[in-house]
C-alpha cells in the first residue's frame, strides 16, 4: 500500500465536489456487477504545487524559537513539515479526482471508494514522476417496483378460542401469585434453609426444587420445617454458578473433596396463583374497571385479542418486508461490501464474523433501499409530530416489557423529548417513523390474505421462518436518517 491513503479518513457526506482538471486522468473499469476498479493518476508537480502551497500556510502559522511568527525560513519549514504537505496534497488530489469523477458522471455510491491493496503499486515519492492509485467502488442498482391489488401477502390472523383463554388467565393468575408457607415440601416448593459444614455455616439460604433433578429431588420431598439430613451439594447442584450462590461463595473457592452439608430446614413454602377477586381486578385493570369474575373474564379476552393483534402484526410486517424485498429483486456487489464492512469497522470484526452476519446484512441493505424508494415515490413527508408519536410508541413498548403496560402521558411525552434530544436515538425514531409511513402505506395497496392460526402454529411458522414470494423485479442505501429540523 502507498503511503497516502486517500479517502480512507473521508466519509461520503464529508466529500467536497470539484471538478477534474486537464492534467489528472480518473478511469473507471468494471470488475463485477456494481462494482469498478477506479484508477486516479496524476503528475508529481501537481501534488508539489498543492504541497508549496500547504508549506507558505505553516510557514505562516509556525511558531518557532529565535524566529517570530511566521518568519522562519522555507528551508527549516520544508525540513518539518515537508512529509506532512506532501501527504495532504496527494490525498487532495485523489479526493478532488474521485469527487470530479463522481459528479461528473453521476454515480450513485454504495459506501465510499476503498483503497485495492492487492493492485495498487508501489510509490516511490522521491523518484516517481507520476503518481497512479488504485480504489475499489461500487455504485448503487436502480430500484424498480410498483404494487398493485395482485400482491397478495399472507396475515396470520391468531384465534382466541377457549383454550387460548384458559391457559392465558392461567398465566396470569400465576404471574400475580405469591409464596406462602406450607407444611410439607412438594416437587415444586421453596426452601429456606441453613447448611453446616464442620465450622462452615450458610445461613437462610434458598433452594428451589424445581430445579433438582428427580433422583435428588426425593430426599426433600415431604420434608418439614425444623428437619435436618445431609446432603451432596455437588450431585444436588451440578451447575457450578447455582452451587457457589447457594453457598455463597466464588466457583473456585468451593473444596470438590467434601461436597456433604448437614441441612436445616427454616422454612417451606409453596406458590400459590392468585385469588380471582376485587384486588386482581385493580391490578389489572385498575380501581374498579372490573367488578366481578365475568367482567374480568371479559377483559382478559380483549386483552389477550390484543396481544395477539400484536403478534400478528409482527409477523405481517416481517412478511411484507421480506415480500417488498425478494419483489424488487436487487442485485448487489457482495464481494465489494463485504471488504467495505471490514475496512469501516476498523477490524472491530473479523471476515468470519462478517460472512456469519452477511446474509442478515443484505436483507436490511436491501430492505432500506426498498423503503427509501417507495417513501421518496409516495413523495412522503415526516413531521416533527411524527417523530414525537413515534418516539412516545417505542417508550411505551419498552415499559410494557417490563411489566409498565399504563405509564402516564406526561411521562411517555418527557421520555420521547429526551429520546429526541439524543442524535443517536433521533437516527433511530426516524428510521423507524420512516419505515412506518412506507408499510402503512403498502398496507393500503397490497392485499391481505388473512389465514387464522392458534398462537403455536404461528410461532412454528416464525421458527421456520419461511418468507413470503413474489414475482421478480428490481431496487441504495438508506441515507443516514436526518436530524429533527429535516422534518418538516
Amino acid at each position: 500500500m502507498p503511503k497516502f491513503a486517500g479517502l480512507g479518513h473521508l466519509c461520503p457526506s464529508a466529500i467536497r465536489i470539484f471538478t477534474i482538471k486537464d492534467n489528472m486522468k480518473v478511469t473507471k473499469k468494471e470488475t463485477e456487477q456494481l462494482t469498478y476498479l477506479l484508477t486516479v493518476e496524476f503528475e508529481k508537480k501537481e501534488a508539489n504545487e498543492k504541497k508549496d502551497k500547504q508549506l507558505k500556510e505553516y510557514r505562516r502559522k509556525a511558531e518557532l524559537k529565535g524566529f517570530r511568527k511566521g518568519m522562519a525560513p522555507m528551508g527549516l519549514i520544508e525540513r518539518l513539515y515537508g512529509p506532512t504537505a506532501m501527504n495532504e496534497a496527494v490525498n487532495e488530489l485523489i479526493t478532488d479526482g474521485i469527487n470530479g469523477f463522481i459528479k461528473d458522471n453521476n454515480l450513485d455510491l454504495i459506501g465510499e471508494p476503498i483503497p485495492n491493496e492487492e493492485l495498487q503499486k508501489k510509490i516511490d515519492i522521491e523518484k516517481d514522476e507520476t503518481f497512479e492509485f488504485v480504489y475499489d467502488m461500487a455504485v448503487k442498482p436502480k430500484v424498480e417496483i410498483s404494487l398493485d391489488k395482485s400482491d397478495k401477502v399472507t396475515y396470520y390472523d391468531i384465534k382466541v378460542d377457549d383454550e387460548a383463554l384458559a391457559k392465558y388467565k392461567e398465566d396470569i393468575l400465576r404471574q400475580f401469585g405469591s409464596l406462602e408457607d406450607t407444611e410439607k415440601a412438594g416437587e415444586e416448593d421453596f426452601l429456606q434453609v441453613d447448611l453446616e459444614q464442620g465450622e462452615k455455616k450458610v445461613e437462610n439460604t434458598f433452594i428451589t426444587l424445581k430445579s433438582i433433578d428427580a433422583k435428588n429431588k426425593k430426599q426433600f420431598i415431604g420434608k418439614k420445617a425444623g428437619d435436618s439430613f445431609d446432603i451432596d451439594v455437588v450431585k444436588c447442584f451440578p451447575n457450578e454458578t447455582d452451587r457457589a450462590s447457594l453457598l455463597r461463595i466464588k466457583k473456585e473457592e468451593f473444596d470438590a473433596e467434601n461436597p456433604v452439608f448437614k441441612l436445616t430446614i427454616a422454612k417451606v413454602q409453596t406458590f400459590v396463583p392468585a385469588k380471582v377477586d376485587q384486588t386482581l381486578f385493580d391490578r389489572l385493570f385498575g380501581k374498579d374497571a372490573v367488578k366481578d369474575e365475568a367482567g374480568f373474564e371479559k377483559a382478559l379476552s380483549e386483552r389477550l385479542k390484543g396481544e395477539f393483534k400484536q403478534e400478528s402484526d409482527w409477523r405481517y410486517r416481517r412478511d411484507l418486508i421480506d415480500y417488498l424485498v425478494k419483489k424488487a429483486d436487487l442485485p448487489l456487489p457482495e464481494n465489494f461490501l463485504k471488504k467495505w464492512l471490514f475496512k469501516v469497522n476498523d477490524g472491530k470484526f473479523t471476515m468470519e464474523q462478517i460472512e456469519k452476519e452477511f446474509p442478515l446484512f443484505l436483507q436490511d441493505f436491501r430492505w432500506q433501499m426498498v423503503s427509501r424508494k417507495l417513501f421518496d415515490d409516495q413523495k412522503m413527508k415526516i413531521a416533527k409530530e411524527d417523530l414525537l408519536n413515534t418516539a412516545k410508541a417505542m417508550t411505551a413498548q419498552q415499559f410494557a416489557m417490563y411489566g409498565m403496560p399504563n405509564v402516564p402521558e406526561e411521562y411517555l411525552t418527557s421520555s420521547a423529548e429526551r429520546m429526541l434530544a439524543s442524535e443517536k436515538d433521533l437516527n433511530r425514531v426516524y428510521e423507524k417513523c420512516e419505515e412506518d409511513k412506507v408499510l402503512d402505506w403498502v398496507k393500503g395497496v397490497v392485499e391481505a390474505d388473512v389465514k387464522q392460526v392458534t398462537r403455536e402454529e404461528l410461532a412454528l411458522l416464525n421458527d421456520n421462518a419461511a418468507p413470503a414470494k413474489p414475482a421478480k423485479k428490481k431496487a441504495a442505501p438508506k441515507k443516514a436518517a436526518a436530524k429533527k429540523e429535516k422534518a418538516e
